[in-house]
């Protein structure tokens, strides 16, 4: 480990958040002083592991307003989101319903798109709605989508790229109103912006703690108890997580996430006005020395870490973070860097490619000083000028 003054300034925080020094502390007896398996209640380490987690469990459920028997703990947001899309699907498909249409969005989480987009095979309909230039849904857009009897409806309440917050409680209401399950990916949007699961009106909803500065590894699904959303599991084995998710809980990130949430709870609204003040001290900063950045998405609908920026001049994205070692920024979503493509959710914005490439996203978080957001400012800004120079050669 470096020093906090040579370390790299890390504004990558929808990627992943680094874990709270107090869910360290609370993670730590967990894997030291009591190792044992929660299910293991015949005996007095495996009752207390198990009430451990029980406690977790209803920190995370208070965070999104529901009951802790709602939650059904999994390994994050991308099996939560399978588990919701495709058990969903199933159970209905079990019981014959006629309803095979699944809708969600353009822009959403890979593991969404390709989750629906599995679900043709099984004989449903996939629906993938175009965003607006601001990267919202447009609600008339959704209000055509169900004229067609639909099963399903998917919507990310915050996008993990360009951090736009989609008007949940209304695209909810109308996908009821249609006889349509609603389910978001809530991943970016824990501990970032309220969630009220019943006044939503949400039936599914999914969470990672590793976004909420909790371990990775560990994450929840929140399926609704009255009226009872039933799913077909994805795996089999000993029924834990009321028969729908198997497998032993790892109590230490169990642990772990329940502490990430309660510090969540209470201190987002904190987190939220340091976020904004970083965020605009970065944008001003870059501004100042790269004229004509273009921000990415609704500037007003946006969580206040986030920052989504198009450089001018043609610069590549991925040049210039090796131009600026320094920095650890991300040109996209951090699931997809394997990809050398410019980012989906860009182009479903209607950015041409070649902006698309000269795009990078930043995310500041808990921890990210006015220091660091200077430094990666000033280093961002040296590297753009660096290339345009060697561009201009």
């Amino acid at each position: 480990m470096r020093d906090a003054a040579n370390r790299q300034a890390y504004l990558d925080n929808h990627a992943t958040t680094p874990c709270d020094p107090r869910v360290l502390a609370a993670m730590r007896p967990w894997w030291e002083a009591n190792f044992s398996n929660p299910a293991s209640i015949e005996h007095a380490m495996g009752r207390e592991a198990e009430a451990a987690v029980e406690e977790a469990r209803a920190h995370v459920a208070a965070l999104i307003g529901a009951e802790p028997r709602e939650l059904v703990l999994t390994s994050g947001a991308t099996e939560s989101n399978n588990l919701a899309i495709k058990g969903a699907a199933r159970f209905a498909a079990g019981q014959g319903t006629d309803r095979r249409r699944v809708i969600t969005v353009a822009t959403e989480h890979k593991c969404v798109l390709e989750s629906v987009r599995d679900l043709s095979a099984e004989g449903f309909e996939p629906v993938f709605l175009p965003v607006r230039p601001d990267g919202l849904l447009d609600p008339e857009a959704l209000r055509r989508a169900l004229e067609t009897p639909t099963l399903l409806v998917s919507v990310m309440a915050v996008n993990n790229e360009i951090g736009v917050v989609q008007d949940i409680g209304a695209l909810a209401a109308m996908s009821k109103a249609a006889g349509a399950l609603f389910h978001t990916d809530a991943a970016q949007a824990a501990g970032r912006i309220p969630l009220d699961v019943e006044g939503m009106g949400i039936d599914l909803l999914s969470l990672s703690a590793h976004k909420i500065y909790g371990p990775k590894g560990i994450g929840a699904l929140y399926v609704r108890r009255r009226p009872r959303v039933r799913l077909v599991p994805l795996f089999s084995g000993g029924g834990q997580e009321r028969g729908m998710r198997s497998g032993t809980l790892p109590a230490p990130l169990v642990v772990g996430f329940g502490e990430a949430a309660r510090i969540a709870r209470l201190e987002m609204a904190l987190d939220e006005g340091r976020f904004r003040q970083q965020r605009e001290r970065f944008l001003a900063a870059l501004g100042a020395e790269v004229p004509g950045l273009q921000v990415n998405g609704s500037m007003e609908s946006r969580v206040a870490g986030n920052i989504n920026v198009t450089l001018p001049g043609g610069v590549d994205a991925q040049e210039l973070m090796r131009a600026a070692p320094g920095v650890c920024v991300s040109t996209g979503s951090a699931c997809s860097s394997a990809s050398i493509e410019p980012s989906y959710v860009l182009r479903a914005l209607g950015l041409p490619e070649a902006e698309a490439r000269s795009t990078l996203r930043i995310g500041i978080g808990r921890f990210t000083s006015p220091a660091e957001v200077d430094r990666a400012a000033a280093e961002l800004a040296r590297a753009w000028h660096g290339l345009r120079r060697a561009a201009a050669e």
